[in-house]
């Protein structure tokens, strides 16, 4: 395993961060670097940047009009773009679902729905959780029957992020009941202005709308928008799960907060407490191991070599970082840090504030983030698969 990099991709490293210095929005990396609350302009904005570019299906080949780039390219875009300050790419659309239209969907289908991705024109959402279907996902109820040309579709997901958004929503279906209950699952895409599809907002604990819950009332899908065959969803899903665990993971956002959290104990006159510096320093061996994962897995793939099966262990170690690094900004603001004023995640707050700016996302964000080990399949559920798929 080589984990230097060569000339040439440091070359890469070089024009990938010019660029972003030179085209990334500073008002929405001042957010970022701050966690401030994004908007659906910011992100859509820096979407449609990235589209321009051609950038936005950053890991799509060439033949389906991404930049082609190898598995270590994409690794340093990530990284440049993160530590720039530029939002997560929302990752329904470009990192999820387009994969599984390019390798099922038919050319009709690549056709029609992955320009729209490309550019980020078209908002993307998941709808794969139900109320009785999390880490369990084959459980799912919500149902597609075949009438003609059209499936009928009735049912609900839950916690489907930013669907207040979204534009499509690819499902999970049920479409048999018979055998197994994998077996009766198909993959289709669905207009989320179609009659009959509602969406109700999840309000948090710190008032944000992140997350909701989408209704189908005897919504009318065309059989045309069916990924692959009927039936066969569980096998797409896998598909696109595993590239759900590793954005989760999420390592070079990771170094970017690691960076944040020690500007933070040097304001607050933490970062002499050798006690508090020790944690900050075992919080970066573990990102600093977790970077090396991924580059084992990037290794092995620029060598040809079958990567390894891990995107259930990078998303239990990422999720357990990122609620790591959001406590210890908790510990390091003390009572400053536990107050919470809604209005102060806003750009361009002139309010009072209790302690200093930079203390006021912190409650919020230490409890989003108990939601990481959770999502994308749980890190108890996830420990199992690792275990049957890794260790035999």
């Amino acid at each position: 395993m080589d984990l230097a990099f060569t000339p040439e991709e440091q070359k890469f490293r070089e024009e990938v961060r010019a660029w972003v210095r030179e085209n990334l929005p500073q008002e929405i990396a001042h957010k970022v670097h701050n966690a401030l609350h994004l908007t659906r302009d910011d992100m859509q904005r820096w979407a449609k940047i990235l589209g321009k570019k051609g950038w936005l299906g950053y890991g799509w080949p060439k033949q389906f009009g991404g930049p082609g780039w190898t598995a270590v390219q994409k690794h340093l875009f990530e990284e440049e773009t993160a530590l720039a300050g530029a939002p997560r790419i929302v990752p329904f659309g470009p990192v999820m679902v387009a994969p599984v239209i390019m390798a099922f969907g038919s050319p009709e289908q690549q056709k029609r729905f992955l320009p729209g991705i490309a550019s980020g024109e078209v908002w993307w959402s998941q709808g794969y959780s139900e109320p009785g279907a999390g880490s369990d996902l084959a459980s799912l109820k919500t149902r597609a029957e075949r009438k003609g040309d059209k499936y009928i579709v009735n049912g609900q997901k839950t916690w489907t992020t930013l669907a207040q958004y979204g534009d499509w929503i690819f499902c999970l279906v049920r479409t048999s009941t018979e055998g197994k209950p994998q077996t009766g699952i198909s993959f289709l895409l669905i207009d989320m202005k179609s009659p009959g599809v509602s969406v109700r907002p999840i309000i948090m604990l710190d008032g944000g709308h992140e997350v909701n819950e989408v209704f189908f009332d005897n919504v009318e899908v065309p059989a045309e928008n069916l990924i692959g065959e009927e039936n066969k969803g569980w096998t797409y899903a896998k598909h696109l799960l595993s590239h759900e665990r590793t954005n989760i993971a999420d390592v070079n956002r990771a170094k970017r907060e690691l960076e944040r959290l020690k500007r933070i104990a040097r304001s607050e006159g933490m970062y002499t407490d050798t006690r508090f510096r020790d944690e900050i320093a075992k919080l970066e061996v573990d990102v600093v191991a977790l970077e090396m994962l991924v580059l084992r897995v990037l290794s092995a793939e620029k060598s040809g070599k079958n990567p390894l099966d891990i995107a259930g262990l990078l998303k239990i170690k990422g999720s357990e970082i990122q609620q790591r690094y959001t406590e210890l900004m908790m510990l390091a603001a003390g009572p400053y840090g536990i107050p919470f004023v809604k209005e102060a995640m806003e750009a361009g707050y002139q309010g009072d504030y209790v302690g200093a700016a930079w203390l006021a996302p912190l409650a919020a964000t230490y409890l989003n983030m108990r939601k990481t080990t959770i999502y994308g399949g749980s890190n108890e559920v996830q420990r199992n698969i690792v275990a049957q798929t890794v260790l035999g």
